[in-house]
């Protein structure tokens, strides 16, 4: 970019070494171009002013015009603040300090005239500002702001700096006018040129310090068009350099076992999408090339059946396959449903987990060394340096955002030349995420469910209707159908939360003492969690109160009604996964969602998409639009693998493409980026790529 890179923040004018610390600590802000690239998070238009009559205890921000008549500090110790008033000629209204009292009182002066910018509230029938911002009314000079005031995100440690986000508008202020050069270009001119971008060193200035909405806008657009354009160019090229670098085994036929599988033991007739899959990816493995694909499918739509087919056809070619899940319940539920499904054909099948004891381990090692165990299904039990293959050829990783790169990186070297890579996940994907977190992968979707499945009915209960949901219930099990309770997990209060299932155990017990009730949540033993999940998958017991250690892994056909108290606690992906955990038989399917009458409006519109679509993809986009992308359960708990600055996967999905498809016409005219017209590129790719991306090339 610039040198603005190497200016250190802390010679900056109104930084120092103490400042420059708490910068560096909190928002990781080192240099001028740190600071330019802290964006504001919103802006509040200035370019009105209120009277005092005009006012109410409930308006954003208002702006006045006036003098500070009195001053006076009040209480003592923590309760100690300054107390003052402002008259604009038409009313007063109180103004109220807790915090730098003496610096406030050595500034404000009476019978000055000053702007006034804050939150109004109402205290006492009186209208009040809190540690309102006032100002000098400027004569020609001065750095008030009339038009749109940018916010930038602070931390409670800044504030006690005094780096509010007036402070941070100062410090940006202060960079461009000690940096009076012109911030060289990030974009070749073929980009900027063919889409009109506003040029980097104005969009920047504009960004911090915008005239208008128009030009605003302008300069968003240009610096959210950037950050995505340079993750999908990297994805794109690291996608290249792996299909043309990384030779794969080459699973040249379909043999015996496939089709003994496909003419016996097929479960049900496959879909239309289970085919098309099943067609992309045997293209991928017969290529040449290592294959890296993101299988996604909702609840139910049978990606364990493609996964075993595809397992099936590298068999056939002689090499050996493994399933990696996140956990024992899921791994063991994954072993036991494809020795099931694989029942009289000659496949020799093991289960590797923490609970596999010592011998049964070492058989294990020994046949996997040998060659004779053909599938190996387990948790991260299979990365360990001592399970060897002897001939590895397909990998699928289910749930992957579970696992870590280096975890996935030790499965994925367990062979000299790399094994193929099929990444399943249950929680279908918004297509802009998929776009960026999985870019490098091809994708293929499974989006219908198998014949028969019947849509699981859902609907929105308050609690005061508690007896009608246990009327229903009751009927549902007379007529042999069994049901899920779910309890939420509170992670501030796991006590709170063990009490609430608890209570909700002893409820049901006391509501329906004639039937079984298995009780599981994550604090047991496994041996106890299995044997309690066994009681209700056998049918021993006709209910099962749970927390979410259900959400995945358990299939219990006969199980129809799902039931979530308190609702409103979880996110529209968990809710959806819960619910997948019913409706997996012929019988009608009910998943009830039980909250309060407080609601937000955002919970309440979860509940409304909840009970109007069974649709996994229509959900996952929902969700991303209200919960933004890096909060979504069930796809990247722990954010995105990179930052992003300014740009939002749920609102710029315009932008996102427009990006990708530059990217892709960049690639496709210099694969390599060997052109002088590019070489902006490549320096800027290397960059980012010292700088702070993950950029991994495993799926």
């Amino acid at each position: 970019m610039s040198d603005l890179a190497t200016h250190n923040i802390m010679y900056l004018q109104g930084v120092g070494p103490k400042r420059a610390e708490t910068l560096k600590k909190e928002l990781r802000i080192v240099s001028y171009e740190d600071l330019l690239y802290h964006f504001p998070y919103k802006y509040v238009d200035r370019s009105r002013f209120y009277t005092i009559g005009e006012i109410t205890g409930d308006m954003p921000y208002i702006q006045l015009k006036g003098q500070v008549t009195s001053l006076k500090t009040v209480g003592e110790g923590r309760g100690k603040r300054m107390v003052g008033t402002f008259n604009d000629g038409t009313g007063i209204i109180e103004l109220v300090w807790f915090k730098g009292i003496k610096y406030i009182k050595g500034q404000i002066k009476p019978d000055e005239t000053y702007i006034l910018f804050g939150k109004p509230s109402r205290f006492n029938n009186t209208i009040n500002v809190v540690h309102p911002e006032l100002e000098k009314e400027p004569n020609g000079k001065g750095s008030f702001i009339a038009g749109l005031q940018p916010f930038y995100n602070t931390t409670e440690k800044m504030k006690s700096s005094y780096l509010t986000s007036r402070a941070i508008f100062k410090l940006v202020q202060n960079v461009f006018q000690s940096y009076t050069s012109v911030i060289p270009e990030t974009l070749p001119a073929h980009i900027t040129g063919q889409l009109k971008l506003m040029k980097l060193n104005q969009a920047l200035r504009t960004i911090h310090m915008p005239p208008n909405s128009e030009e605003l806008q302008k300069a968003s657009f240009r610096l959210k068009f950037e950050e995505l354009f340079y993750i999908q160019l990297n994805i794109l090229r690291l996608r290249n350099q792996r299909t043309y670098n990384l030779k794969g085994h080459i699973f040249s036929r379909v043999g015996d076992f496939f089709n003994q599988f496909y003419s016996q033991n097929l479960p049900f007739e496959l879909t239309n999408a289970q085919k098309r899959v099943i067609k992309e990816i045997r293209k991928d493995m017969g290529s040449g090339h290592q294959m890296n694909r993101l299988l996604q499918g909702d609840v139910g739509s049978g990606k364990t059946l493609v996964a075993l087919m595809v397992m099936l056809i590298a068999i056939d070619n002689k090499y050996q396959t493994c399933l990696m899940a996140p956990t024992e319940i899921l791994a063991t539920q994954h072993f036991e449903t494809i020795s099931e499904m694989l029942k009289g054909i000659d496949v020799n099948i093991g289960l590797l987990t923490g609970s596999t004891k010592k011998a049964a381990r070492n058989q294990l090692h020994a046949d996997l060394q040998s060659g004779k165990l053909n599938i190996l299904i387990g948790t991260h039990a299979l990365i360990e340096d001592n399970v060897q293959f002897n001939n590895l050829g397909l990998v699928v990783i289910d749930e992957q955002h579970r696992f870590g790169v280096a975890q996935r990186a030790r499965l994925w070297k367990k062979n000299l030349s790399p094994p193929h890579v099929l990444v399943m996940t249950a929680t279908p994907i918004p297509r802009t995420l998929a776009m960026t977190t999985y870019g490098d992968l091809d994708v293929s979707i499974i989006d219908e469910l198998p014949p028969g499945r019947k849509p699981i009915q859902t609907s929105h209960v308050y609690h005061k209707k508690r007896l009608g949901v246990n009327k229903f219930v009751k009927e549902q099990i007379e007529a042999g159908r069994q049901v899920y309770a779910v309890y939420p997990l509170i992670e501030e209060s796991e006590k709170m939360d063990f009490k609430n299932l608890t209570d909700g155990y002893e409820y049901i017990q006391e509501v329906y003492p004639n039937y079984n009730v298995s009780m599981v949540h994550g604090k047991m033993k496994p041996a106890e969690k299995d044997a309690a999940m066994q009681e209700f998958a056998s049918g021993k017991s006709q209910i099962l109160v749970s927390t979410t250690v259900i959400e995945v892994g358990v299939n219990v056909p006969n199980a129809s009604v799902m039931i979530i108290e308190s609702a409103e606690r979880f996110g529209l992906s968990q809710l959806h996964q819960l619910r997948g955990r019913v409706g997996r038989g012929a019988d009608q399917s009910y998943c009830i969602l039980m909250t309060g009458y407080k609601l937000s409006n955002e919970t309440r519109k979860r509940m409304e998409i909840m009970t109007q679509t069974n649709d996994g993809f229509e959900i996952a986009e929902a969700d991303m639009k209200l919960r933004g992308p890096g909060d979504l359960e069930g796809t990247q708990q722990s954010g995105l693998p990179f930052e992003l600055k300014i740009a939002n996967l749920g609102k710029d999905s315009r932008i996102l493409h427009m990006a990708r498809n530059v990217a892709q016409d960049v690639l496709k005219n210099d694969p390599l980026l060997e052109k002088q017209d590019n070489a902006i590129l490549k320096r800027q790719l290397k960059r980012l790529a010292q700088q702070k991306m993950n950029w991994a090339m495993i799926s």
